[in-house]
């Protein structure tokens, strides 16, 4: 049954991978793959740790690690279409700030 999970994860991971490098346009699409990677993750922690009857108390540090990070991803998102009015990586140019 782990199998099953675990080959279940994989093209999940592998997509939100391939979204992250292939859409590198805005910065909106990476941190959504972003995103989309840690939920893959914590998906697959949550089946490992639930068939290996471990405590599933980890998965809250987890999920506070992403929450996180997603927040940190979104404020870094409107400072830069304040300071740039979008969110292109091709309007942002370091040597303006």
């Amino acid at each position: 049954m782990l199998k099953f999970y675990f080959y279940g994860f994989l093209p999940i991971f592998f997509v939100g991978i391939f979204s992250f490098v292939g859409k590198r346009k805005h910065l909106l699409s990476t941190l959504l793959s972003v995103e989309f990677i840690f939920l893959s993750l914590f998906f697959f922690m949550f089946a490992l740790l639930a068939f290996s009857l471990f405590d599933l108390f980890f998965l809250m540090y987890f999920l506070g690690v992403s929450v996180c990070e997603g927040a940190l991803g979104l404020s870094v998102l409107v400072s830069m279409i304040r300071s740039h009015g979008s969110d292109y990586f091709s309007s942002f140019n370091i040597i303006q700030c």
